[in-house]
């Protein structure tokens, strides 16, 4: 049975990237009829707004007439497509709960199928065909609006502000479409600067709908002004909350989900943890090719949306209450939602090199991710990777596509014994590549920004120092799970520290002291990030992956 009739692809404006049968596919007249019997049928006059910008929850299929989505490019309308009989509106934001970003407008009379977003989940997860099809759209849709950066939040800030990158890294992940302006490089800057009334003391600032001004906000004002939460009702009692929105987090939401179970996931940045960082993955089972973990991310992400599972974030959990039943999570807000079942998959933290100042540079020189948007900050410029683990191998691969010389700081006496055979030889065959065993950074130097770094070598004790302004500090992490010691009576930390005192593990974090189908508290389950000793990658991690919807 084909999946769409033969009748053309809807009128779009956009510069498609992938098959516009795939984006803007066309049902048939039995397709709308099952569409039908989950949503209800409704007449439309000329010009009718029928979802509004910032509005989303439902989607609309035309059986007669047809329908414009439009955006505000400023003050003028911009028509992004025409949808005409066969044809569907919405994106993932009708999944999620999220604001949409554009309007749907009859442009003639006609009829459409109404459904809203809980018969659209019933309709996802009981039709495998128009499953594929509509998930699949709404995935394409999401990522051609973000690559063509249809939205109308603007980002003002500099290529050498921690705060920029920060904001930038944040919307990237969470798939939020922006338009980027940076002051050191535009122009025309000056206009929008005087309109606005910011200075560039200012920056980085956030401009949403030609209105709110944010002045350096946090990653949960963003959220909340963008809205890119639905709400979450504190008086629910959830079957699971997820704290932790990584591969492991992702998975338990997905799974749970499935079953039916009442899912909530709790996320302190975006979804995809360590993983969503990665500019490749490809060991990650179930993809030959490889996979960005970007589009992993989304992928498990749309997929846990598929199944009805509520992902928040720039949420930081800050205290587990284990004192009563049903126990409940604490957010840094005072809020707390309770839960049946609480799984902690807080994933962990980068380890941070021993060096004076580091935390001076973190942002403005010094990264933790190496992905396209930390490669056009170091293009044609000689950049440091430290480590000899994957991810050290992976971003010193990735990274020396693009600038001029990538030197490879590894502190043993060579990579065998941490590293995959497949990405030594391609350390080995780069010529942009210069690996230094034996060597650690000393010290690092500069002003507002990274200029300058110092390194040693362990056999020689020279010290070298290189006019280089990137470091790329890949020298594995800790697990999320440390806490100092605290009263009983006092509430588990969940940032820094998760556990203790109302789970119990052995010293570094990794094992529980009770068997490992259970942790020390009934109704509730973790996940650690690895064992003792081990530099990993976030893609090597053993339990079974999400990210096919």
């Amino acid at each position: 049975m084909n999946n769409t009739s033969p009748s053309p692809a809807p009128t779009t404006n956009l510069r498609l990237k992938s098959p516009p049968e795939h984006v803007f596919p066309k049902l048939t007249p039995a397709q709308m009829d099952r569409v039908a019997a989950h949503g209800r049928r409704r007449r439309v006059q000329t010009g009718e707004v029928l979802l509004e910008m910032g509005e989303s929850g439902r989607i609309f299929v035309v059986t007669a007439g047809s329908i414009e989505t439009v955006r505000m490019v400023g003050d003028v309308e911009e028509i992004i497509v025409t949808h005409e009989v066969g044809s569907f509106t919405g994106e993932v934001a009708v999944l999620s709960g999220r604001r949409g970003l554009a309007r749907n407008r009859a442009r003639e009379a006609g009829e459409v199928i109404e459904v809203d977003r809980s018969r659209l989940m019933a309709l996802v997860q009981t039709d495998s065909e128009l499953s594929d099809i509509l998930m699949r759209a709404f995935v394409l849709r999401r990522l051609e609006i973000v690559a063509r950066g249809s939205t109308d939040l603007v980002l003002l800030g500099s290529s050498h502000s921690a705060g920029t990158l920060r904001i930038k890294e944040f919307l990237i992940r969470n798939a939020q479409p922006m338009t980027y302006i940076d002051l050191e490089q535009d122009a025309d800057v000056e206009d929008l600067l005087d309109r606005f009334q910011v200075s560039v003391a200012d920056v980085p600032v956030v401009i949403v709908s030609g209105r709110t001004v944010l002045h350096n906000p946090t990653n949960e004002r963003i959220a909340e002004c963008v809205g890119l939460n639905a709400p979450v009702d504190s008086a629910q009692v959830r079957d699971v909350v997820i704290v932790g929105a990584g591969p492991a987090g992702l998975a338990a939401a997905v799974y749970g989900a499935s079953e039916g179970l009442d899912v909530l996931v709790v996320e302190s940045s975006a979804p995809g943890g360590q993983a969503g960082a990665s500019s490749r993955i490809e060991n990650y089972l179930g993809f030959p090719a490889g996979i960005s973990g970007q589009d992993l991310a989304g992928r498990a992400y749309s997929q846990a949306q598929k199944f009805g599972a509520q992902v928040i974030v720039a949420k930081k959990a800050r205290a587990l209450l284990c004192k009563r039943r049903p126990f409940a999570v604490e957010l840094e807000d005072g809020s707390s939602v309770a839960a049946r079942t609480i799984v902690i998959a807080t994933g962990a933290f980068y380890r941070k090199l021993a060096v004076p100042d580091l935390a001076r540079f973190e942002g403005v020189g010094v990264y933790y991710a190496a992905t396209a948007m930390e490669a056009h900050l170091c293009r044609g410029e000689e950049v440091i990777v430290v480590g000899g683990g994957n991810s050290a191998g992976q971003a010193a691969v990735f990274l020396a596509q693009s600038v001029r010389r990538v030197h490879m700081l590894v502190r043993a006496a060579g990579l065998a014994e941490t590293m995959s055979r497949y990405l030594i030889r391609r350390i080995e065959q780069s010529p942009s590549i210069e690996l230094r065993t034996s060597t650690e950074i000393v010290a690092l130097e500069g002003g507002d920004r990274l200029e300058a770094v110092c390194w040693t070598d362990n056999h020689t004790t020279a010290v070298e120092r290189r006019a280089v302004g990137h470091v790329f500090v890949m020298t594995g992490a800790e697990p999320a799970t440390r806490c100092p010691a605290r009263p009983r009576s006092a509430p588990c930390s969940l940032a820094p520290c998760l556990l203790a005192p109302c789970l119990l593990v052995r010293r570094g974090g990794y094992r529980r002291r009770r068997p490992r189908s259970a942790s020390s508290r009934p109704g509730t389950r973790w996940r650690a990030a690895g064992r003792p000793g081990r530099t990993r990658r976030p893609s090597r991690r053993t339990h079974a992956p999400p990210g096919l919807p």
